[in-house]
């Protein structure tokens, strides 16, 4: 079984950023912003709602405070005041959940800080401090401190694949301050390898491990809308079980009739 989940919510004030109303009926689960690299207080709410309209499950999706780096570039910052950092952005995504009736699903950390919790273990330890506060599981990657840490401190573990995003020889994620676009039936056919032989190809050529309990999209990939739908066709079979769980009584959205 596997979840679709997107990062998303990232619009600030009057500035547009991805297509979250076209998304949102194909998805399973979203990571919204939570204000310190997109997103504000309007646009959280607004996410919000739009997920609840959906049915689809919402997690907090926490940054660096790096609002014009769009929390895509590393900063120094010890354990202590990152797990403030992260109890701040989730406590202020969860009171809009509350205001809405929603539960809190999971928490994911944003670009370079996710990056940074796979492969150093205070940043890790920092969002699992985090996670202690809301005992909600981390989505992350198979294989880093992600998994190691985060199982350890005995957190519920979600192992990501991302469908628009390249990863490197050793298995590492190749985060970008900007992504391109993909052809879209090319990420559908990796994630369905992802799933089916729990492998992917590196930029390097090689064949690489990786988890896939949950696939992502970037709502601002620029065609992240094609690339949602092809997954989403490419792995129905293995969505199927877990929709019913998620979404008693939804129909999925891209099951298309004659």
């Amino acid at each position: 079984m596997v979840i679709i989940n997107c990062d998303m919510g990232e619009a600030f004030g009057l500035y547009k950023m991805g297509d979250d109303e076209a998304l949102m009926p194909l998805i399973d689960v979203a990571n919204v912003a939570c204000g310190f690299h997109g997103s504000d207080f309007n646009h959280m709410r607004q996410t919000v709602r739009l997920a609840k309209q959906h049915g689809v499950k919402v997690g907090a999706h926490p940054s660096l405070p790096d609002l014009q780096g769009f929390g895509r570039r590393e900063m120094k910052i010890d354990r202590e005041e990152l797990a403030n950092c992260l109890l701040y952005q989730i406590g202020a995504l969860k009171a809009f959940l509350d205001a809405e009736g929603v539960v809190l699903n999971h928490i994911k950390p944003h670009g370079a800080l996710y990056g940074m919790a796979a492969r150093m273990e205070d940043i890790a330890e920092a969002v699992a401090d985090a996670a202690d506060v809301y005992k909600v599981p981390l989505l992350g990657m198979k294989g880093t401190l992600h998994e190691k840490v985060y199982r350890r401190r005995g957190h519920s573990f979600v192992a990501e694949y991302y469908a628009d995003l390249d990863y490197n020889a050793e298995g590492g994620l190749i985060i970008t301050r900007e992504h391109d676009a993909k052809d879209p039936t090319e990420a559908a056919a990796r994630c369905l390898r992802a799933l089916t032989e729990g492998k992917t190809r590196s930029v390097a050529g090689n064949d690489i491990p990786v988890g896939s309990d949950a696939i992502c999209v970037h709502s601002d990939t620029p065609n992240a809308v094609a690339i949602a739908e092809a997954v989403r066709d490419a792995v129905r079979p293995y969505l199927t079980a877990h929709q019913c769980e998620a979404h008693p009584g939804r129909s999925d959205p891209t099951t298309r009739t004659s």
